[in-house]
């Protein structure tokens, strides 16, 4: 299978990544790849596993926080027939699994400290015990963990083990989230809108509009590649005309003028403005007949004095207003707003 990103991208954080992933692979020590969700630690993994004397070998993977914490030492460990209830045969665990191979340990700052436990005696003398056995067998495995959570501060407030940290950190591998990807957006927009377009059919592939652009490159992306594509995606499956540019990416799925809304909480509901709270002051409400017209002029003037102050960048203003880029898009349009400057 055709794997997400393939490692696109021509940034010098990006290309920095990738070659420190290439000195480690053929290393037969740890190495512990670091990122937020989305930026591809699988595909760093895959890499350092390809690269290696191991590659002919078993990838095996396992996600800690997948699993239970009762189940996560059977897991890793394996277990003999009848060692605990529901264990009717025997199981290698993946150490065993992954001999000779390596090992991938994804979201590694969930273990228990049990876990943490034994896994640091599997990675210091190379054994380990299936439970309810006393047997320990040897194995050789060479890890890779992953992990988005901050791990030395965790090890100093005594969440995890510091010796296994040290144990696990041989060359600690660091990706770059995307929005520091500095030209990287724009070429994975077209690899994934190419590859979407071709899935679909299409005689060519028309691009994005300058519009679209635009707002690839100046959204956050906290959900890296993988939202990328997503949105991506999306908007070429959208898309009804193949011959013109695609102009329109919706960024988030869940947007809709139906969806349902929670009511509001206590803590959360607004207060009233401080002069009205503390001198007892009422609005102006001299001349005012109609209020739907009253509360749309209000509107009106709320919504373009906030694009005045963002000079007209949509994505900045819906983000102030606390609307969606969609929800501000139809006020402008309702209140017949444009961009006079």
């Amino acid at each position: 299978m055709e794997r997400e990103n393939q490692f696109i991208g021509q940034s010098g954080a990006f290309l920095d990544a990738v070659e420190r992933t290439s000195r480690a692979a053929p290393m037969r020590r740890p190495v512990l790849v670091i990122g937020e969700r989305g930026t591809g630690k699988e595909l760093i993994a895959e890499r350092l596993h390809r690269l290696s004397t191991r590659w002919d070998e078993a990838l095996v993977t396992m996600n800690c926080a997948a699993l239970p914490e009762t189940l996560i030492e059977a897991e890793l460990f394996g277990h003999e027939a009848g060692a605990f209830t529901g264990a009717t045969k025997t199981r290698a665990g993946r150490f065993e699994e992954a001999d000779r191979g390596t090992l991938f340990l994804d979201e590694l700052g969930t273990l228990s400290m049990g876990a943490q436990e034994r896994l640091l005696r599997a990675v210091e003398y190379g054994e380990v015990t299936r439970i309810g056995s006393s047997r320990p067998m040897r194995v050789d495995v060479r890890i890779v963990a992953a992990t988005n959570e901050d791990l030395p501060a965790k090890a100093e407030r005594g969440e995890f083990r510091a010796d296994l940290l040290d144990r696990l950190s041989f060359e600690v591998i660091t990706l770059p989230p995307l929005r520091v990807r500095e030209g990287d957006i724009a070429v994975l927009a077209d690899y994934f809108g190419r590859r979407m377009g071709a899935e679909l059919g299409w005689e060519r592939w028309p691009g994005f509009s300058d519009h679209v652009n635009e707002e690839l490159e100046n959204h956050p992306w906290p959900g890296n590649v993988r939202e990328l594509r997503n949105v991506v995606e999306r908007a070429v499956y959208r898309w009804d005309n193949w011959e013109s540019p695609i102009g329109h990416a919706q960024f988030d799925p869940f947007d809709s003028p139906w969806k349902p809304v929670s009511p509001p909480t206590p803590q959360s509901r607004p207060q009233a403005p401080a002069a009205a709270a503390s001198e007892g002051a009422q609005p102006d409400l001299d001349g005012i007949d109609d209020l739907r017209a009253a509360v749309d002029a209000h509107e009106r003037k709320i919504v373009e004095h906030c694009l005045g102050k963002h000079r007209w960048n949509q994505r900045q203003t819906a983000k102030a207003l606390g609307l969606s880029y969609d929800q501000l898009r139809h006020a402008i349009k309702k209140h017949g707003l444009a961009d006079d400057s």
